[in-house]
């Protein structure tokens, strides 16, 4: 006979809803073995969408410039400590033409708010990508823009989005970010995405300074009213050049048990183990696939820049060649039991 845990957990994947109590109970007082029912009955939820099929996403840092000045990013504007680059189009299409040759179909350009990339600078890579690999799938990660600039990445033949929200609490975003910012322009970022017909992917940090689970169940909240295609999570790791250099970092292991929650919450949602959680957890991007994630995200960039695109400290794989993460991601997944595929892999409602 199912415990009243268990019961409580099965009624959160039928109805895809959480209390602020069983979240807070899961995150802070769960059983092992509640935590392992729970990791189970997502991984059973994920395999019945997607089977046991991982998707990659070829990331490409093009640039660690950034014009804002996030209080936990190592990249922000005022660290002078950065060693600065950007990549040309030219070095962004030999990372897509590497990754191509190794299987990948969707590449992720992430970088900071980045002034030079203009509009038609940006347009103007993602046409070259789509016309060079035309089957592929083109992710931007580059911030804040107006509905204007966004409309215009789309019609060039970008995809998808990745802008996490990271707090859905106001207050809580003025903790994190200087004045300029606001989380509610950020939340209207998502919103315009979403409306002109992208990928859209939001997602935080678990552990940030200041954060509570009263917090988390904002962040919840606010994805179920957006109900994006991605969330991307990970735990929150101090940078030594930020004024949250002596912070601790966030939990692994209430990462993964998050990731599990917006699996039973989100069931078709496209998930990352991120490399973050790697980086916190030697097993991490394991763990998290067999706690409902469906994405990993190796890194296509240059070696000779991927030691300075440094968000936080201890950032795994800086010095691998892409041709290394690949192989080395593709056997990890093999060992526990399930197949990187070779696809774009979009969201459901996408394919």
């Amino acid at each position: 006979m199912a415990s009243a845990f268990e019961n409580k957990i099965l009624e959160m994947r039928d109805k895809h809803e959480i209390s602020l109590d069983l979240l807070t109970y899961i995150l802070k007082e769960s059983t092992e073995d509640e935590r392992k029912f729970l990791c189970e009955k997502a991984q059973e939820v994920s395999q019945k969408i997607f089977g046991k099929s991982v998707y990659l996403r070829g990331l490409i840092e093009f640039t660690n410039y950034c014009k804002n000045d996030c209080y936990y990013c190592g990249i922000r504007c005022s660290n002078k400590n950065a060693s600065r680059y950007r990549l040309s189009e030219e070095e962004i299409l030999s990372c897509c033409e590497k990754g191509a040759e190794l299987g990948f179909k969707t590449f992720v350009l992430q970088g900071g708010e980045d002034p030079y990339y203009n509009d038609d600078r940006i347009c103007a890579i993602v046409r070259a990508i789509k016309e060079a690999h035309p089957d592929c799938a083109v992710t931007l990660s580059i911030g804040e823009k107006s509905y204007e600039s966004y409309q215009r990445y789309f019609e060039a033949g970008a995809d998808r989005y990745l802008l996490r929200h990271e707090t859905a609490n106001e207050e809580h975003y003025a903790m994190l970010h200087p004045k300029n910012l606001s989380g509610a322009h950020r939340k209207q970022c998502l919103r315009d995405l979403k409306k002109i017909g992208y990928q859209v992917g939001c997602g935080i940090m678990l552990g940030t300074p200041g954060q509570t689970v009263a917090h988390i169940y904002e962040d919840i909240q606010f994805m179920q009213e957006l109900q994006p295609h991605m969330i991307g999570i990970g735990p929150f790791i101090a940078h030594k050049d930020t004024p949250f250099k002596d912070q601790p970092s966030g939990s692994a292991e209430e990462t993964i048990l998050l990731l599990a929650i917006l699996r039973l919450l989100f069931p078709k949602v496209l998930l990352p183990a991120t490399t973050a959680l790697g980086t916190a957890d030697a097993f991490g991007r394991e763990k998290g696939i067999l706690a409902g994630a469906n994405v990993i995200m190796p890194n296509l960039s240059p070696s000779n820049v991927r030691d300075k695109y440094l968000l936080y400290d201890g950032k795994i794989c800086t010095g691998e060649e892409a041709a290394e993460c690949n192989a080395c991601l593709r056997a990890r997944m093999k060992k526990i039991g399930y197949t990187v595929v070779d696809s774009r892999g979009d969201h459901p409602d996408f394919a």
